[in-house]
């Protein structure tokens, strides 16, 4: 054999390793527009890590959380990095399903996070989750209408306001409808906004033993309120609006008033896919009988399961799209107002403030946001929008079932409250409560 041939087939030799050294990361994530903007964004991370491919799998909302539930629960070891919230990271990490993420880079600046986001995400001091969106809720309102109709949105509605306000903007004549809010099923998507409701109203899940309450009169005056507002004031087809749909119907001009997560605030205002950019007014989520746990606190993050057998790999990216060096790369191409916003101090600079501004009510939102206080009786339980126990998951998603189709008028209130009341009484006794 000649030296030509021995050294190409050396580096035959070494190119065959260096390629079977690559990993592919999977990375399940949900299809809102800020993932959507990481997954195009992160080729930089593929060009700055090219031992490392990424295999994005985006699905909706429920879709996700049943996958990525099945898939940890049953250990299938389908993905690499999940994305998931503050109710996942807490119970997941308890559980050892998720990796720990300790020894995270010097320059990740973790100090830079807010307290109360991190706290979301560890279990017993302990992070199992990087957080790369933090939000509370809000009310979006169209400055142009209101002006219009003579009309002053408070700084802190009440949600009796809010339904004299959309009955006076309700025009479905000219497609424009006084309310939008969401109503799809899901524990994540319609209940977290009924429940903020009802939150406003005096209402809470369960009792301090753990008793379902839907069928007390906070619930019930809550419940009533949401299906007569949405029914009357709301836009056709309501009981299939999740954040995404309401999001298209506010931003073609379709919504007078909608009450949903802070992090729209930067689509809402994007002349690239609104067409009301302009006429966006910002004040806080409504109130009732009580400010507490009138409006959310919710983190989207990123988590690396425990069965992952790349998980250096998994935490070189996770790291990657949660940092300040992906903040800035988000403020380069997009524009500062498009960071992902809610989670790290320093996205709060003076050029952001100014820049986007719906930020002044995020921050307060967040700040103001009280998991292991929610309601203004006393509860069992931490979560605002969402209650921080295993079971919830199942028990949430069968109400949500039960409130969507209340908005459809398969039943009355009052027979939904009933039925609500006596599923979510039978599945806490066969799950053991009180423990």
């Amino acid at each position: 054999m000649n030296l030509s041939r021995l050294l190409l087939g050396s580096t035959c030799i070494a190119l065959a390793g260096a390629a079977s050294a690559a990993q592919t990361l999977t990375i399940a994530t949900v299809n809102n527009a800020d993932m959507i903007r990481m997954q195009r964004l992160s080729q930089t991370f593929e060009q700055q890590n090219p031992e490392i491919d990424l295999n994005w799998v985006v699905l909706e909302e429920n879709v996700l959380r049943q996958r990525l539930t099945t898939d940890i629960a049953t250990q299938g070891g389908q993905f690499d990095v999940l994305t998931i919230g503050m109710y996942e990271a807490s119970l997941w990490g308890d559980k050892g399903w998720l990796a720990p993420m300790t020894d995270l880079p010097a320059n990740y600046d973790l100090d830079d996070v807010f307290p109360s986001v991190r706290e979301g995400l560890s279990v017993d001091g302990t992070l199992y989750a990087l957080p790369f969106y933090a939000e509370s809720s809000m009310t979006y309102y169209r400055t142009d209408l209101f002006e219009q109709a003579g009309l002053q949105m408070p700084e802190h509605p009440t949600w009796t306001q809010m339904a004299e306000f959309a009955e006076k903007l309700h025009k479905p004549d000219q497609d424009q409808y006084g309310m939008c809010l969401r109503g799809k099923a899901g524990w994540g998507e319609n209940m977290a906004l009924v429940t903020t409701v009802a939150n406003a109203f005096g209402a809470r899940w369960f009792d301090e033993q753990w008793q379902p309450e839907f069928n007390g009169p906070e619930w019930t005056r809550a419940a009533t309120f949401y299906v007569d507002l949405l029914s009357k004031y709301g836009p056709p087809g309501a009981s299939s609006n999740g954040f995404n749909e309401n999001l298209a119907l506010f931003n073609t001009g379709k919504c007078a008033m909608w009450v949903d997560a802070t992090v729209a605030g930067s689509f809402v205002t994007d002349t690239s896919q609104s067409k009301v950019a302009d006429k966006v007014g910002f004040t806080f989520a409504p109130q009732q009988d009580t400010d507490k746990g009138s409006a959310w606190l919710y983190s989207w993050a990123l988590a690396i399961p425990s069965t992952s057998k790349k998980q250096e790999a998994a935490k070189a990216f996770t790291t990657w799209a949660t940092s300040r060096d992906y903040a800035k790369l988000v403020a380069e191409t997009d524009g500062v107002a498009n960071v992902p916003p809610g989670t790290r101090e320093s996205t709060y600079s003076a050029e952001y403030m100014a820049a986007a501004p719906f930020a002044k009510i995020t921050l307060e939102s967040l700040k103001q946001a009280d998991p292991a206080s929610p309601s203004a009786k006393p509860v069992p339980y931490v979560g605002i929008q969402l209650v921080t126990i295993p079971e919830f998951q199942a028990i949430g998603t069968q109400v949500g079932k039960m409130f969507s189709a209340a908005l459809t008028g398969q039943m009355p209130v009052e027979q939904m409250l009933t039925a609500v009341q006596q599923s979510t009484t039978r599945e806490m006794k066969r799950a053991g409560y009180p423990k």
